[in-house]
């Protein structure tokens, strides 16, 4: 029994330490009240330059909350603190055929003009010895979304976080999201999404990736590059 709970320490001693891995390196440098502090200010000053009346009952709390928001909420991934507990546990039913996780909200910000992207990623992979806990796939996800981002490295982060976790590389991730960078501004094209995928392990497997993203599109079909 003991030795049970000490295995099961060091597993999400190392998901952990895996997970920090891609922490900005000057994430830590400030503490969370440090940095809403500072970015309230900075914040209090771009309203200012735009001519908005900070003494405007309506306005007067604008920067605090912005600040609140970006460290708390928006940018919370880029804390370590907040990375996920993960934990695996041992493939008691013996299953080895596909698991995927379909429809995973996606809110991030697009990291080169900080407006929103909205979608859905989709994660499969085939167990080992070893399975994760369902919502902890949805959790990972949300770590790496909650940072300024671009969807092309979002999907290898989630990839990568996922076959370190797993000790394995049979893993996919399919990520379709609306940019509003491109839907609210520029161009203003409110139809177009993006669509990126990371394939790897069995997943090259055309038959195997084909699997996968009929369950995930419902279509037949599909011919994809790979990210490996």
């Amino acid at each position: 029994m003991n030795s049970d709970i000490t295995m099961e320490k060091t597993v999400i001693k190392e998901v952990n330490k895996i997970l920090s891995h891609s922490i900005p390196s000057n994430s830590l440098a400030l503490s969370d009240e440090e940095k809403i502090e500072k970015i309230e200010f900075h914040f209090a000053k771009i309203m200012d330059i735009l001519g908005l009346d900070l003494h405007d009952d309506s306005l007067r709390g604008t920067p605090k909350r912005v600040a609140k928001m970006f460290v708390k909420e928006q940018f919370s991934g880029l804390n370590p603190i907040n990375k996920p507990k993960v934990s695996l546990f041992e493939n008691k039913y013996d299953y080895h055929e596909m698991l995927i996780e379909k429809d995973i909200t996606l809110y991030s910000n697009c990291e080169h003009h900080f407006v929103p992207i909205i979608g859905k990623v989709h994660v499969a992979y085939i167990p080992g010895k070893q399975i994760i806990g369902l919502s902890k796939i949805n959790r990972i996800v949300h770590y790496f979304a909650k940072r300024p981002q671009v969807q092309e490295r979002l999907t290898i982060q989630i990839s990568d976080a996922l076959k370190e976790v797993l000790k394995h590389n049979d893993v996919a991730v399919v990520i379709e999201a609306d940019h509003l960078c491109v839907a609210s501004r520029g161009i203003k094209d409110t139809n177009s999404k993006t669509i990126t995928s990371c394939y790897s392990g069995k997943f090259e497997t055309q038959a195997i990736k084909q699997e996968f993203l009929s369950n995930i599109f419902k279509k037949k079909d599909f011919h994809n590059d790979t990210c490996s």
